[in-house]
């Protein structure tokens, strides 16, 4: 077994080796940029080296720097994680000219599946289902364009070396591929170096599931049952779930044979997935396509981990050095069910734009009891511009898929993260949505439930009576509080005993007692603590007919609270009864008039503007292409408009809401 091991990588993923190989008495080696020098993967580790700069193309991407390391440190092995150079052949082979493991398949695996044009033909030779589509190199966007029509509507473009959903364009109509095709070469360049670009057929209804597979280094191969990836945005994973709720033991079968019987043709070794599009609107699961191979371990795996008891990274690590599977087909099993969701440090309320800054506050929920949390970052660090921009894995298992995302949603509710803008209260959203429970998925469920986009769960009338009951307790305790500093003019008046707490456009009447709460008349039977200065309140039913825990954030505001509930967020006015009558007598701020004004939506580079003062433009128009997070975002006019000045250019840094134009 191997002495030392390095982590080519960051983050999450990098403690989530370390972890493993702490538990195997193998030594670590972290690695990291200018921006991760205080982060928990380097401070996990026994010994960490510098890489140099924050960007990546000047550090983790940095194969060179990487061997240095590993051969300073005495490293034996090394692991790339995902992302960065984990798919590279060149990293693979160069770590096997080095005399040292590298913890994944062999270079020339890595070289088949890599490229996603090479990778579909292989498959097929393998007898692997594959989508109809054009595999050849295209030569311009009047190729395209003829390509797409004589494959028929819709397509996808996809970058041929491409990955995690970047250099992806669903295409329509002729107009879409001529809008999209020299972005989605572009994105290809400048994410993975490689400008080419296919087209396929895009299949309607389509369901994202994929098959784990291991191998050893001595011909034997197994797949671990599958993951259900159908929830989506933009072409990246938002939910993750084992077993899938649509397939059934023979789809299972047939999906894990011909995974098993690609790996086998590219001599596979190592985990790796094969990744299938199937169609939601066959019934008989005969309709499952080869999408491509990912030659690495997938962001997912701990719900592969949850339902078979595999630790895939020490698989990897055994295989890597040279020892059998322990286990056949026969021997794997599926146990209960697990959900996965992926916090990302972007804000859903406002489109979901990426969110950086510092992390004020980061509390997960515990773990234990069907909790597990995966994350690299800790209380006090930051979300970097610089990379990806998850923050941590929220994974529940239970004996039953109900029991599963229920757990999902209690433990995003106890999920505290002040600072950057988060997608906490969409993920609960998604786990309490009728279709994501009943499992009528596809990769189109969020586009379709979210047209307009998000803006918080629905409450229940039950919730929000609830929450105006949390409100005016949490009132009363702050009122007792300030009635108890020393020193007040005149005698100690007690707190009110009769409040009235606005939520959205409803008044909701409270009175606290020594009997209890009630609200709008009627009893609320709950037990709530609270302390001035608690951001977290547990409200425990009194009567296990009434309903399970509800955990609520609370934060203070000049007329009441900010509490976060059941994945949406409630602004909440909280006023003594006798005092909220004249509150309708306040003068209503009404907030500026912003749409003259094209505002960049994220910190990003403004990579094209393609308009210049006197320029007229009509509602919809592309007007500027500002790149954050390394995806391209197209900004349209919202009206038709002249343009009055300019005041940004392209190559230029942006801030969030920096105006970029201005029109009249």
């Amino acid at each position: 077994m191997f002495k030392k091991i390095l982590v080519a990588n960051r983050g999450e993923i990098a403690c989530r080796v370390f972890r493993t190989a702490k538990k195997m008495g193998i030594a670590t080696v972290a690695v990291y940029s200018d921006a991760d020098a205080r982060s928990p993967h380097v401070l996990m580790a026994d010994e960490a080296v510098r890489l140099g700069p924050a960007p990546a193309a000047e550090s983790y991407l940095k194969a060179d720097l990487i061997l240095k390391a590993a051969k300073e440190t005495g490293a034996d092995c090394i692991h790339p994680g995902y992302g960065f150079l984990s798919e590279r052949e060149s990293f693979a082979k160069a770590c096997a000219d080095a005399g040292i493991a590298f913890v994944g398949p062999p270079p020339k695996a890595i070289a088949a599946m890599g490229d996603k044009i090479e990778s579909k033909k292989l498959a097929k030779e393998a007898g692997v289902n594959v989508v109809p589509g054009f595999l050849g190199e295209i030569a311009d966007t009047d190729a395209a364009v003829k390509i797409a029509g004589e494959i028929g509507y819709p397509v996808m473009m996809k970058a041929s070396a491409g990955g995690g959903g970047k250099g992806m364009r669903l295409a329509w109509s002729e107009k879409d591929v001529r809008e999209g095709f020299e972005a989605t070469k572009r994105e290809g360049l400048a994410s993975f170096g490689d400008d080419r670009v296919f087209i396929e057929k895009f299949i309607e209804s389509p369901r994202h599931i994929e098959i784990q597979v291991l191998g050893d280094q001595h011909g034997n191969i197994v797949y671990l049952n599958e993951r259900e990836c159908s929830v989506q945005r933009r072409h990246q994973k938002v939910v993750e779930e084992a077993p899938s709720p649509f397939v059934t033991p023979k789809m299972r079968k047939a999906m894990g044979e011909q995974a098993v019987a690609l790996a086998r043709a590219v001599g596979y070794y190592s985990a790796g997935t094969v990744e299938l599009i199937v169609s939601g609107a066959d019934k008989t699961g005969e309709s499952f396509y080869f999408l491509e191979m990912n030659t690495r371990l997938q962001v997912e795996h701990p719900v592969t981990e949850e339902i078979t008891g595999l630790d895939l990274v020490e698989q990897m690590i055994r295989v890597a050095a040279g020892e059998k599977l322990a286990f056949a087909q026969k021997d794997v099993k599926i146990n209960g069910w697990a959900v996965e969701n992926r916090v990302y440090a972007e804000d859903p309320y406002r489109g979901f734009l990426p969110s950086i800054g510092r992390l004020v506050r980061y509390q997960p929920p515990l773990a234990g009891d069907g909790v597990r949390v995966d994350d690299g970052v800790a209380e006090g660090g930051g979300v970097s511009m610089f990379y990806d921009p998850m923050i941590a894995k929220l994974v529940t298992h239970g004996a039953t898929r109900e029991e599963a995302i229920d757990k999902q949603v209690a433990a995003l509710d106890a999920f505290e993260i002040v600072g950057p803008g988060t997608n906490l209260d969409f993920l609960s959203a998604l786990m309490q949505h009728p279709r994501f429970r009943s499992g009528n998925i596809t990769t189109g469920f969020i586009a379709e439930e979210y047209p307009e986009g998000f803006h918080g769960a629905p409450a229940s009338d039950e919730v929000l009576r609830t929450l105006a009951g949390v409100a005016a307790f949490a009132a009363t305790a702050e009122a007792d509080r300030a009635r108890r500093v020393d020193g007040q003019l005149g005698g100690r008046l007690r707190p009110p005993a009769d409040w009235v707490v606005r939520i959205g456009k409803t008044d909701h009447a409270v009175t606290i007692s020594t009997d209890g709460l009630t609200v709008d008349g009627a009893d609320l039977p709950v037990a709530i603590e609270y302390t001035p200065g608690d951001r977290l309140i547990v409200v425990e039913p009194l009567d296990e007919e009434a309903g399970t825990p509800l955990t609520v954030k609370l934060t203070r505001t000049r007329t009441g609270f900010t509490l976060n509930a059941r994945g949406a967020s409630h602004k909440v006015r909280v006023l003594p009864a006798r005092i909220a009558p004249y509150a309708q007598h306040l003068i209503e701020k009404v907030p500026p008039d912003l749409s003259k004004f094209l505002i960049a939506p994220m910190p990003g580079l403004l990579v094209r503007l393609d308009v210049a003062p006197g320029d007229k433009v009509e509602a919809g128009q592309p007007l500027a292409v500002v790149e954050a997070m390394k995806m391209e975002n197209i900004l349209r006019a919202e009206k038709a408009a002249t343009v009055k000045s300019v005041s940004a250019a392209a190559g230029d840094s942006l801030a969030v809401d920096q105006v970029i134009l201005e029109l009249e």
